[in-house]
């Protein structure tokens, strides 16, 4: 059984969570009572972001041993997340931004007098 709890917590690691999940499962299959493995489905379930399915599985790995500090570590800390989660009010969604104002027509040059870029596109043979 180690074997199989070293390889899951190897998959795990390099996040490879079907391949953990599955060697997990069948540590736990094999052993009802192995806190360890169900700790492990707890890991795999938080790294997906299913926090209702860790928190599950971790209550589960204590009900089996109560003094599994791993266990008790992740109910407390997703019992708290969870909870002040919950208790957060909605964010309220930012307000459009207003458009941008319409930029200021150029004015037109006084009759007789010419703008300075006409004056050296002329002095070039531009114009």
């Amino acid at each position: 059984m180690i074997e199989l709890l070293l390889a899951a917590e190897r998959m795990l690691a390099a996040g490879k969570l079907d391949r953990a999940e599955r060697l997990f499962e069948q540590v736990a299959e094999a052993d009802p009572r192995n806190a360890i493995a169900v700790v492990g489905l707890a890991r795999v379930a938080l790294e997906r972001g299913d926090e209702g399915g860790a928190l599950a599985q971790a209550r589960l790995a204590l009900e089996i041993d109560a003094e599994n500090a791993a266990a008790g570590r992740m109910v407390e800390r997703l019992e708290e997340v969870l909870a002040t989660r919950a208790a957060a009010p909605e964010p309220e969604p930012a307000p459009a931004p207003e458009p941008a104002p319409e930029p200021a027509p150029e004015p037109e040059p006084e009759p007789g007098r010419r703008s300075w870029l006409d004056r050296l596109l002329r002095l070039f043979g531009r114009r």
